[in-house]
């Protein structure tokens, strides 16, 4: 089995909604994920823009997710950490938690 991150906010390869950007809400995507590896203790989340204008940029770190999690809902709060374990690093907006894609204007 092959471990599968998805989001129900969007598809693979389409735009992200403007909810979940700088000139939104700029809220977290909803994450879901399935086939992890038996004994799985933590999970660990990067989320980077590889081909950003400036070289890679981060938008979101988050570790300490408990084994046992197959989710993250919308909109997760800017918060350290969390009661169940989880926290947060800075992402490149130098701010704790997620920060939407800010692409400079331009073609998509």
């Amino acid at each position: 089995m092959t471990f599968t991150l998805t989001s129900t906010a969007f598809q693979e390869g389409t735009i992200i909604p403007k909810k979940h950007t700088c000139s939104g809400q700029d809220v977290s995507p909803p994450l879901n994920w399935s086939a992890s590896p038996n004994g799985t203790r933590s999970f660990v989340l990067i989320m980077d823009d590889p081909d950003a204008p400036g070289g890679t940029w981060v938008h979101w770190v988050m570790f300490n997710i408990p084994g046992q999690s197959s989710s993250l809902p919308e909109g997760v709060p800017p918060k350290k950490s969390f009661p169940t374990g989880e926290q947060q690093g800075s992402n490149d907006f130098k701010r704790i938690g997620y920060g939407g894609p800010c692409p400079p204007p331009g073609k998509p």
